[in-house]
């Protein structure tokens, strides 16, 4: 679950960036899986086909995190070409394994893509993506009201 104040900046950094790739992680309170705090970072590779988080400035941000009791809920990336699919490298370069894997594909001007993977030891499992306005109205199980009602 993520509101969507978070996907519409994630959209909007994706296409700022474009057509270089975008990079970031949205931070929660650890254990909670509640992404709260996004965190735009530099792709210190400036690439339309790879992002790397630059290392200095993941450090200063995974430090950000342990003193506020936060872990990285979301680690987030766009596609400038390519669907939202998780490349080999995206694959070989995953290292969070409760993290949320969301891929943004900002390959048609006038639309995107958003889809959400877990990857642990190279295995790659989408996930739906539950859109809220709210975090404080939402909850989980037994939904049978369509989304957009």
């Amino acid at each position: 679950m993520i509101q969507r104040d978070l996907v519409d900046r994630m959209v909007a950094h994706a296409r700022r960036d474009h057509p270089d790739e975008a990079c970031g992680v949205i931070a929660g309170p650890e254990g909670s899986d509640r992404p709260e705090r996004m965190v735009e970072m530099v792709n210190a590779e400036r690439s339309p086909t790879f992002y790397r988080f630059d290392s200095g400035e993941q450090l200063r941000v995974w430090r950000e995190m342990d003193a506020a009791d936060e872990e990285p809920v979301v680690i987030y990336h766009s596609h400038t070409a390519t669907e939202a699919y998780p490349s080999r490298t995206d694959i070989s370069y995953a290292s969070e394994p409760y993290a949320h894997y969301v891929l943004v594909s900002t390959r048609d001007p006038n639309s995107y893509e958003l889809r959400s993977y877990r990857i642990v030891d190279g295995v790659v499992t989408e996930e739906p993506v539950d859109v809220v306005e709210s975090y404080m109205f939402a909850h989980t199980g037994g939904d049978d009201v369509p989304d957009g009602e």
